[in-house]
């Protein structure tokens, strides 16, 4: 697959937080999840790639080119639907449309009319009256309404009820049926991740510390449940993360292999996207 966005040695230094050569590829056909908790440099990572942030060293390219020094040519590929607010409140929708719309050459209005439809979005509700879900719906909308390739979403689930986050990502699924497209899903709730990502990138403390195919990533590593007495010095080195009871434990490893060989009895699931994260970032704390 063609790499559709290359982010190379992408650095940014702030007071108490830096982000640290930041490195990845978006690959075109694939929603690629941008996981870690909050504070891990998701957002500001997303911010530098678009240019609200300017990056201290490092660089972007979108189909081979220079994003910022490409921008007006570039923009038009990009759809984002980013979790700050970025509408005027006592504007309606129609009105904030007419703002948005003039800044992309190949909008699309009967595009934007049918999501604003599926949506049952009204042209004349003012966006202050907007629950969080509807904004999110609108800003969709017109992240889908001039053709983009490459959507951009930072942390668009954050406070939404489960059900119009399932819309999302069934949203996101018809999306990836046009030939072309690619996700950058930027989200601290993993589970949203579970049906419709292809590749994960994790990061922590401004560092990518793990990178790979979601499938690879959750058929290596195994959630590991047995007896508390099976652990001891060797044992325990077979694993990313432990959780112990005075009887029992649970740990996650990427070694299921060797857990079988030197520990046999213990039942070993299919971790959960979440597992594998705060194993890497948590060392041995509590992984359930």
């Amino acid at each position: 697959m063609n790499k559709i966005l290359e982010v190379k040695g992408l650095k940014k230094d702030f007071d108490t937080f830096c982000l640290d050569n930041v490195s990845f590829s978006l690959r075109e056909g694939c929603i690629t999840g941008f996981i870690g908790i909050n504070g891990a440099g998701k957002t500001t990572t997303i911010k530098s790639i678009l240019g609200l942030v300017l990056k201290d060293a490092g660089s972007i390219k979108l189909f081979g080119k220079d994003i910022h020094k490409n921008e007006g040519e570039l923009k038009n590929h990009i759809g984002l639907v980013l979790d700050e607010g970025y509408f005027y409140e006592d504007m309606t929708v129609k009105e904030m449309k007419s703002v948005i719309a003039p800044a992309y050459s190949n909008w699309d209005e009967s595009i934007f009319k049918s999501y604003i439809k599926l949506f049952q979005l009204q042209l004349n509700q003012k966006i202050s009256t907007l629950s969080k879900g509807m904004r999110m719906k609108f800003a969709l909308a017109l992240a889908l309404s001039h053709h983009a390739d490459l959507l951009i979403m930072d942390e668009p689930t954050s406070g939404l009820d489960p059900l119009v986050r399932s819309e999302l990502m069934n949203i996101l699924l018809e999306f990836m049926k046009e030939d072309g497209k690619s996700v950058f899903f930027s989200t601290h709730i993993t589970s949203d991740l579970d049906k419709v990502a292809d590749e994960l990138i994790l990061i922590d403390k401004g560092k990518i510390i793990l990178r790979d195919e979601k499938d690879v990533l959750l058929d290596t590593h195994g959630f590991v449940k047995g007896d508390k007495k099976m652990l001891n010095t060797h044992t325990r080195k077979l694993f990313l993360a432990l959780n112990e009871t005075e009887y029992c434990f649970e740990g996650v490893t990427n070694n299921k292999n060797a857990v079988r060989e030197q520990m046999n009895g213990v039942l070993i699931e299919r971790p959960s996207i979440e597992n594998i994260m705060l194993s890497y970032i948590g060392g041995n704390n509590d992984v359930a």
